[in-house]
C-alpha cells in the first residue's frame, strides 16, 4: 500500500476522541555506527532444539524491540520454569512470567526494556514428560529509526455531487457512491469500505447496492481507517477496522477496533512489544487470538544492495496476539527469514526518512493445516510459513521461487492472498507499478507444492481496465461470486464464477479505499435515531435518521405540546439514509420512531422543538 498521510495519531471512540501525542514508543538511541539487522543465517528456525518452545525474538537475530517481551510457546506454562534475562549491556532483567489464556505457553515480561545494540541471553528449562530439558538463545537488539511525522494534507475541494450531507446528521459528510452497474443478480449484503484521500470525511462506511449510505464513522483530522470487515468474535458478528495515524511511507502506526452489532467498541487491540498495529492485515480467531501486521523501519547496513552502510529498513513484522491478556504469542520478522536482495524495489537512495521498504508485507493468513501464509509486495511473491519454526517453506513468485509459474499465474506487486475452502488461493494482482501486467485483476490459482507447481484457474479483470498501482483485494462470496476492491483505483466490482460482472460502484474523484468487502450486516444501534426539523411553506420537514441501523422499514413521526406529551402525526416508508417526512401543521415538539417491517418500535429519537 501507498498512502498519502495526516496527522498526529488520534484515536476515535464512538463517544469522544483522545489524542495520543507520541505516536511511538520504541526506545530511540544515538544513531550508531554500521548496524547490523541480517542474521548471520537466513530463515533459522524458532523451535528450540530439545524442546517443543517456539520461541521469539528468533534466536541469532538482530532485530528484537528494545520493549520486546520473551515469547515462549508450545507447552503448558506450568512446564516452563528458571528463566533468566541478561543483556550484554544492561545486565541481568528482572522479570515474570506471564501464561497465555489459550493454555500453551507463556511470556517473560521484562521488568526494564533492553539497550539497542546489546545482545540478550535467555536461558530456562522445559519439563517433558518429567524429564527437564535445559535451553539457551540469544538475540539481538535493534537500533529503531524514528521517522518523521508528517502533518495531513489539505483536503481537495469537493465537486458537486461527491459529498453527501443530512439534515439530521450534519456531521456525517460522507463520499457520494455511484452505482455504475447493478444487474440484480449479486449476491446479498452490504459494500464495507474505508475511504480516504477525498473531498469527504475519512472513516470506515457502509453502503448498499444502490449507493445508500447505511453507517458512517468519520475520522477526526490526522486519524484514518482502513480494513473494514465483518468478522466473529465469541460466536457473533463483529466489525473490525484499523484506525491510526499513516505516514507518508505506506503504512500504520495505530490500533485494531472491534465493535458489536451495536457499534459499540467490545476491544482495543494493539500491537505488543512497543510497535503499532498497521493497517494491512487483521484476522480474529475462534481461540481469542488475533493475527496483525506491524511495519517496522529499522536501522541497517544497506551495502550489500548497493546503498549506504548507515541506512535503513523497513522490516515486515506480523504477531500473534492472545486477544485476552494481549501477550504476543508469536513474532516474525522478514529480515530473518527473506534476503533484501529479493526485493524488487531499491535500496540505493534510501534514507533515514525514507527506509527502504524491502518486503511490504500485507497478508497474513493461517492456513487450514495451521501454517501461515504470507503476501509481500515488494517481493511480488507468497510465503508458506511453518507453524513451529517460523521458517518459510515454501516461496511462489519472486527471484527465488520454489514453484514452476504456469501461464498467467505470475503476480506483480500483489495484495490480499487468501486460502479458499478447497485450498486453491485468491489473489488481487495489482501487476504493478511500474506495471508489469496490461491492467490489475483478481486471480484464483492452484499450488501443488508435491509437483511444484502453480496453476491459473480463474482471472478476473475490470471492463475498463484499471491499473491499481496499490492496495486493493479479492473475496469469495457465500454464492460463489467473487467480490473486488480496486485500491487505489476507486471502483468495487462483483464477478460471477465465470468471470461476468454483476455489480460495479465507484467512489467519488480519486478517493480511495485500502479494501472494500461485501457481507450482510444486521444492526441495531445503541444510540438514539437522529432527527432534524426545518419550516416549510406549510408547516414543517422533519428528518429522521439512524446511522447503521439496517432493520428499519418506516419512520413515525410524533407530536404534541411538550417532550412528554407526544402523539403520533404521520408515517413514512424509509428512504434511504435520511427520510424526510412533511407536516402540515407545527406541533411545539416532536419526535421519530424507527419501526421494522411488522411495524414494532425499534428506538425513538429525543424530541425537538417543531
Amino acid at each position: 500500500m501507498a498512502v498519502a498521510s495526516a496527522g498526529t495519531l488520534a484515536l476515535a471512540s464512538f463517544g469522544g476522541q483522545y489524542v495520543l501525542a507520541h505516536r511511538t514508543n520504541r526506545v530511540s538511541a544515538s544513531k550508531p555506527g554500521i548496524p547490523r539487522c541480517v542474521p548471520t543465517k537466513l530463515n533459522g528456525s524458532a523451535l528450540l532444539t530439545g524442546t517443543t518452545l517456539t520461541v521469539s525474538p528468533l534466536p541469532g537475530s538482530y532485530d528484537a524491540s528494545p520493549r520486546t517481551q520473551i515469547s515462549l510457546l508450545g507447552a503448558a506454562p506450568s512446564a516452563i520454569s528458571g528463566i533468566t534475562v541478561s543483556g550484554t549491556q544492561t545486565g541481568e532483567h528482572d522479570g515474570h512470567l506471564k501464561a497465555y489464556s489459550q493454555g500453551d505457553g507463556a511470556s517473560f515480561l521484562p521488568s526494564t526494556p533492553f539497550a539497542p545494540g546489546e545482545t540478550v541471553t535467555v536461558t530456562g528449562t522445559q519439563q517433558r514428560a518429567g524429564v527437564p530439558a535445559h535451553f539457551t538463545f540469544q538475540f539481538t537488539v535493534s537500533f529503531s529509526d524514528e521517522l518523521p511525522y508528517s502533518a495531513p494534507s489539505a483536503k481537495p475541494k469537493a465537486n458537486p455531487g461527491e459529498v453527501v450531507s443530512f439534515h439530521s446528521q450534519p456531521g456525517v459528510l460522507a463520499p457520494a457512491i455511484s452505482v455504475v452497474d447493478s444487474s440484480g443478480q449479486q449476491a446479498a449484503g452490504y459494500i464495507f469500505a474505508a475511504p480516504y484521500s477525498g473531498p469527504s470525511a475519512d472513516g470506515p462506511i457502509i453502503f448498499d447496492d444502490t449507493g445508500n449510505l447505511v453507517w458512517f464513522h468519520p475520522m477526526p483530522s490526522g486519524t484514518e481507517a482502513a480494513n473494514l470487515q465483518v468478522q466473529s468474535y465469541e460466536g457473533k458478528p463483529v466489525l473490525s477496522w484499523w484506525q491510526g495515524y499513516i505516514p507518508p511511507q505506506g503504512f500504520g502506526e495505530g490500533e485494531e477496533i472491534v465493535a458489536d452489532s451495536s457499534y459499540r467498541t467490545l476491544l482495543r487491540i494493539h500491537a505488543g512489544n512497543g510497535y503499532r498495529a498497521d493497517l494491512h492485515d487483521f484476522h480474529l480467531s475462534g481461540d481469542h487470538t488475533a493475527l496483525l501486521t506491524v511495519f517496522n523501519p529499522v536501522r541497517c547496513s544497506l551495502a550489500p544492495v548497493g546503498g549506504t552502510p548507515h541506512g535503513a529498513v523497513t522490516d515486515g513484522v506480523f504477531q500473534e496476539i492472545d486477544v485476552k491478556t494481549g501477550l504476543v504469542r508469536r513474532e516474525w520478522h522478514s529480515v530473518d527469514h527473506v534476503g533484501l536482495s529479493q526485493s524488487l524495489a531499491s535500496g540505493k537512495s534510501s534514507s533515514d526518512a525514507w527506509p527502504f521498504d524491502y518486503f511490504h508485507i500485507n497478508t497474513i493468513e493461517r492456513r487450514r493445516d495451521g501454517s501461515f501464509l504470507i503476501s509481500a509486495r515488494n517481493t511480488s511473491a507468497l510465503y508458506f510459513i511453518d507453524p513451529a519454526s517460523g521458517q518459510i517453506s515454501l516461496q511462489i513468485g519472486g527471484t527465488h521461487s520454489d514453484v514452476e509459474l504456469g501461464a498467467g499465474s505470475s503476480t506483480a506487486y500483489q495484495h490480499d492472498a487468501q486460502e479458499l475452502p478447497n485450498g486453491e488461493i485468491s489473489i488481487f494482482d495489482n501487476g504493478g507499478v511500474p506495471m508489469v501486467h496490461s491492467q490489475s485483476r483478481g486471480i484464483v490459482i492452484a499450488v501443488d507444492p508435491n509437483h511444484k507447481t502453480d496453476t491459473l484457474i480463474e482471472q478476473y479483470e475490470h471492463p475498463q481496465p484499471l491499473k491499481a498501482a496499490s492496495q486493493g483485494n479479492l473475496q469469495l462470496l457465500g454464492n460463489g461470486d467473487y467480490f473486488l476492491g480496486w485500491g487505489a483505483e476507486p471502483y468495487f466490482s462483483e464477478f460471477t464464477p465465470a468471470g461476468a460482472m454483476v455489480f460495479d460502484a465507484r467512489l467519488p474523484g480519486l478517493t480511495e479505499s485500502y479494501r472494500g468487502y461485501r457481507f450482510q450486516w444486521s444492526a441495531a444501534p445503541a444510540y438514539r435515531p437522529a432527527i432534524a426539523v426545518a419550516a416549510a411553506s406549510s408547516g414543517v420537514d422533519v428528518y429522521a435518521s439512524w446511522n447503521g441501523a439496517t432493520n428499519v422499514a418506516r419512520w413515525r413521526v410524533l407530536g404534541g405540546a411538550g417532550p412528554q406529551q407526544l402523539s403520533p402525526l404521520a408515517e413514512a416508508a424509509r428512504g434511504g439514509f435520511e427520510t424526510t417526512i412533511a407536516l402540515s401543521s407545527r406541533p411545539a415538539y416532536v419526535a421519530v420512531e424507527a419501526l421494522d417491517a411488522a411495524g414494532r418500535v425499534l428506538s425513538t429519537s429525543r424530541a425537538v422543538r417543531g
